[in-house]
């Protein structure tokens, strides 16, 4: 059997349906499985055993440019002659589903009582119900394994092996990294304002646990502030910039990571390292809570159908209670 999973973006989405791949394959270990993605967050699926191919697009450029819609077009319409038994949808929006229409003839996806892009469901011939409320990895994990046949379990996800791979990274993220005491990943911004935790608040967190910390940054306004939180301690370090490869590296190679609620921070769940998540205006149904890794959730109330962006109750979360949590984390590792 020939599939492909349709799931353009985010990283931290991409990184939530990977777990289902491990399943898939134990499940039809002859089943060939290519992925449809946007090309800027391809590194994520990359080196992963159990896909066979990567197949990008470049929609978000659209935005800007429209003259490439033809190109884009002609593009997919050609991953078509792939000749796929099935296209699973696994995104749930519009575009994702013209993608998965055009590159297959045989579509699967949620209905439309559990997505937010309702039209979508009108595209496919196999439909998934699923609450939309529901744990987001869960929610992958169904819509990849029920049209297949099969189901995946909660505890079959809490043992599951890691699932991000990586090879020839940078050479540089080993200097960053101390032999004499635990690193500690510092992923400090997201997508909205409101989803991130203060600056001030990471240098206390840095200055509580009193272990080399490094922060990664994407943007140079990200860069800026990592530099400002460099200059607040000397246990902090500014990372270069890295691509998706090696910071896959970087994340494996951490005794912990500590992050808003953005992609980077989901990888740790992937690589099984040990995480600490902070949320403001999201909803903490978006991750998996488990030995290694926790949450730390403001006290707003998130209605998942409909997210608040002017919600910056993450602002008012404690340090110390992160503090704290990284500290009995840590002292896990160390035992070990």
């Amino acid at each position: 059997m020939k599939i492909a999973i349709v799931k353009l973006s985010a990283l931290g989405d991409i990184v939530h349906a990977m777990v289902a791949l491990q399943f898939i394959k134990a499940h039809s270990p002859e089943i060939q499985i290519d992925w449809i993605v946007e090309e800027r967050f391809a590194g994520v699926l990359k080196h992963n055993p159990d896909i066979d191919n990567i197949l990008t697009v470049n929609l978000t450029a659209l935005k800007t440019d429209k003259a490439g819609f033809f190109a884009q077009l002609k593009k997919i319409r050609g991953y078509a002659s792939n000749n796929y038994d099935l296209i699973i949808d696994a995104q749930g929006l519009i575009k994702s589903a013209v993608t998965a229409k055009l590159a297959g003839k045989r579509i699967a996806g949620f209905d439309a009582d559990s997505i937010r892009e309702k039209a979508a469901s009108w595209f496919y011939d196999v439909k998934v119900a699923c609450a939309f409320d529901a744990n987001t990895i869960d929610r992958n994990a169904t819509i990849l394994s029920s049209p297949l046949g099969f189901g995946i379990t909660t505890e079959q996800i809490l043992g599951k092996k890691p699932f991000l791979f990586f090879s020839n990274e940078d050479p540089q993220i080993y200097d960053f990294l101390s032999k004499d005491r635990p690193n500690i990943v510092l992923v400090i911004s997201s997508t909205w304002d409101s989803r991130n935790y203060p600056a001030d608040k990471f240098v206390k967190i840095a200055k509580g646990l009193q272990q080399n910390c490094l922060v990664i940054w994407g943007s140079e306004q990200e860069k800026a502030t990592a530099e400002w939180m460099a200059t607040q301690s000397e246990l902090i370090k500014v990372m270069p910039k890295l691509n998706l490869n090696s910071l896959k590296a970087l994340i494996a190679k951490a005794d912990l990571l500590i992050g808003n609620d953005t992609g980077p921070t989901h990888m740790a769940w992937g690589l099984n390292r040990p995480s600490i998540t902070i949320f403001g205006p999201t909803p903490v149904s978006r991750v998996y809570q488990t030995d290694i890794n926790k949450v730390v959730k403001s006290a707003s109330v998130v209605n998942p159908y409909k997210l608040n962006k002017q919600d910056y109750s993450i602002k008012d979360i404690d340090e110390r209670e992160i503090v704290e949590q990284a500290k009995l984390l840590l002292a896990g590792q160390i035992k070990s």
